[in-house]
């Protein structure tokens, strides 16, 4: 039975299972094919994958905080992961490890219109991020990056374009899209990043990577503003179609994935 799974530290929260299982399943793979949660830490990450192909594993995403990590293990890279600098999808095959990135595209499908042109403010500086700065400055956007730590926004601008912004007025932006992992703790956004509750309108798309049962605190007060917002979930299960495409050469039934990934999980 070929295996599948995502690896991140941590994972239990993860729809990915519940999602791709229901994919396997509409494409009748369900008794074949199989997808996990694996919970490992950073230092044992690259163990765990260079294990993984003799334990049947066809592929793995990869999620905080391993994004990096797996690009470096890899064996070969699509021109995509090679570019933004991070991987959320390996493959198994032909006794190599195959990096790619689909955090990029899955971002821009999720989105309700281009955002060429646009003015874009991205919160967090990791492997998202770098996705996400890559996939708008290709369409076009006008990109600028925060982070707590201010040389970690410089440094991804440095590599990928994009300039930083230690103190973004969040009003001039018709796009934000905030990327770290504030609120997946519980944790108040607005305590956390420079945005404020009522500083949000029409007109702006407001995108969290961060998802839970519920919209998250920034997407409620983002939307009772009236801006458009796209959550986590869409986002995860854009990028999941874009996975299993590469594992399975099949096209991913979106509606049996997204209602699987908006099923809160069992207790």
């Amino acid at each position: 039975m070929p295996r599948l799974a995502v690896l991140g530290h941590p994972v239990s929260h993860s729809r990915s299972p519940a999602m791709q299982n229901a994919a396997l399943a509409e494409l009748g793979m369900g008794e074949e094919w199989a997808y996990e949660a694996i919970e490992v830490a950073p230092d044992a990450f690259e163990a765990r994958v260079r294990s993984m192909p003799g334990e049947d594993f066809a592929g793995a995403n990869v999620t905080v905080p391993h994004k990096g990590a797996a690009l470096a293990l890899a064996d070969a890279l699509s021109e995509t992961a090679r570019e933004i600098g991070a991987a959320n999808t390996l493959s198994f095959a032909g006794g190599e490890i195959r990096a790619d990135n689909t955090d990029a595209d899955g971002l821009l499908q999720s989105l309700p219109a281009s955002p060429t042109g646009k003015r874009a403010l991205v919160l967090g500086a990791g492997g998202a991020a770098r996705a996400v700065v890559w996939a708008l400055l290709r369409e076009g956007a006008a990109v600028n990056v925060w982070n707590r730590t201010e040389s970690r926004s410089a440094n991804l601008c440095a590599e990928l374009g994009g300039e930083p912004d230690s103190a973004p007025d969040q009003g001039e932006y018709e796009l934000l899209v905030q990327t770290t992992a504030v609120g997946l703790g519980g944790e108040d956004p607005f305590a956390e990043l420079p945005l404020d509750a009522g500083g949000f309108g029409p007109g702006q798309v407001v995108v969290d990577l961060v998802y839970g049962n519920e919209p998250s605190r920034l997407l409620a007060a983002a939307e009772a503003a009236g801006a458009a917002v796209v959550d986590g979930i869409e986002v995860l299960v854009q990028q999941g179609a874009l996975s299993l495409q590469i594992w399975t050469g099949r096209e991913a039934p979106l509606d049996a994935m997204r209602a699987a990934a908006r099923r809160p999980p069992s207790p």
